[in-house]
């Protein structure tokens, strides 16, 4: 007879399985390594938390999601608190002259533009740049399908915008 999981063996099988996604969102919502490192244990430490009450009618991915956009906002809210806006757009900018060549300059820019979104913005974004379409980012982030896809309309034309004023297309 096999033995059932413990809910830690569940949990880490989990964790694998949505690790990556876990690493984008958080790669969205902080450019520092460290400050991402902080978050990503940050937002394990909030799905743990939850995992014993996560209901299965509901899809797995977007659950996480949830959590995980949550926790990056919240986290965004209290650094926002110690720094202001204006040096986080500053550093943003001088972030994106300094790309480093090895990884793919185009998506680092794309995420250094994102990360001058507003919280609620970045994270439709995120959804919509990990394939999940309106009516998943609307049950994610609260909102109606109609008000997501507004959203997401202004969203590409700001980004554009940005890459456009630095010539970058």
């Amino acid at each position: 007879m096999k033995a059932e999981k413990s809910l830690e063996d569940q949990f880490l099988e989990y964790l694998e399985n949505y690790r990556k996604l876990i690493a984008k969102v958080a790669r969205a919502y902080c450019n520092d390594p460290e400050e991402q490192k902080d978050l990503i244990q940050d937002i394990i430490i909030q799905l743990w938390n939850a995992y014993p009450r996560y209901n299965p009618k509901w899809s797995i991915a977007t659950w996480t999601y949830r959590i995980a956009i949550n926790v990056s906002i919240s986290s965004l809210r209290k650094r926002s608190t110690r720094k202001k806006t204006q040096g986080e757009f500053q550093e943003g900018l001088e972030n994106i002259a300094e790309s480093s060549p090895e990884r793919d300059e185009k998506l680092d820019q794309l995420y250094q533009f994102i990360n001058l979104l507003k919280p609620i913005d970045k994270a439709i974004i995120i959804l919509q740049l990990e394939g999940c379409k309106n009516p998943e980012i609307a049950e994610v982030m609260g909102l109606s399908v109609t008000n997501v896809a507004t959203k997401k309309q202004r969203i590409k034309e700001t980004l554009k915008s940005f890459f456009e004023s630095k010539k970058l297309v």
